[in-house]
């Protein structure tokens, strides 16, 4: 193959998509000038030969490049496979002192190793008065609620509250919510109740002369080592 014709097929390769007819029309006109500059002999023995050889030559360099380009093209337009969704985080685990029922529904004073009563103390007055819940368990405790609700009757306002157990085992909260004054005490991750008997008060100022216990109410919940929970819960005669 002459430098001449490697040119053109140099030329034609370096095009994205060739065209073609006009690829063969110049190698048509490079052949024949070729051919008037040699003599006869050299005509007859190659003229047969290199005429298909080039357009074969010519037609595969153009499939090449073309299916290259198409090639390329896939590669670059084909979409990315579509993103499983994440997956779900999962759910905290339920704590074991269990809070969905309500405060009073009833009176139940005695749920699995657990019994409690409610009374107002008899050292209460005409001004002053105290609610004591009164907690007997027959097994350890790892979770413990106390809930003391005293009805906002005329001139109720906290004064104060304590516990048999030890204070720093217990986060206290006293605030009016919903009609009540309401006493929480609940144990600190990490503490324990022994198995006994333990007592939670709350005291109150209220209006001059006796006062009427019958809305206030109690609620405990708890919980033992690898144990389900419990709750009892009552009202105050």
């Amino acid at each position: 193959m002459t430098d001449e014709l490697r040119g053109l097929l140099r030329e034609s390769a370096e095009a994205h998509l060739p065209d073609r007819a006009r690829m063969l029309a110049r190698v048509e006109r490079g052949t024949a000038r070729r051919g008037a500059a040699r003599g006869p002999r050299d005509r007859a023995r190659t003229g047969t030969l290199t005429w298909p050889k080039i357009v074969l030559a010519t037609l595969a360099t153009a499939g090449t490049l073309t299916v290259s380009a198409l090639t390329v093209v896939a590669v670059v337009h084909t979409p990315d496979p579509p993103r499983q969704p994440a997956a779900a985080a999962p759910s905290a685990a339920p704590s074991a002192v269990d809070r969905t029922a309500p405060p009073t529904a009833g009176s139940r004073t005695e749920d699995g190793p657990l019994w409690a009563d409610g009374s107002v103390d008899p050292h209460s007055n005409t001004y002053w008065a105290q609610s004591n819940v009164t907690l007997k368990t027959r097994k350890p405790l790892t979770a413990l609620v106390v809930e003391l609700r005293i009805a906002l009757t005329a001139g109720v306002k906290d004064t104060g509250s304590w516990r048999t157990l030890p204070a720093e085992d217990f986060e206290l909260s006293a605030r009016e919510e919903g009609g009540f004054l309401v006493y929480r005490w609940t144990l600190k991750p990490g503490r324990n109740v022994p198995s006994g008997e333990h007592v939670f008060a709350g005291q109150y100022d209220h209006a001059t002369g006796g006062r009427d216990a019958k809305d206030d109410a109690y609620r405990i919940d708890a919980a033992g080592a690898g144990e389900g929970g419990a709750a009892v819960w009552g009202g105050f005669a």
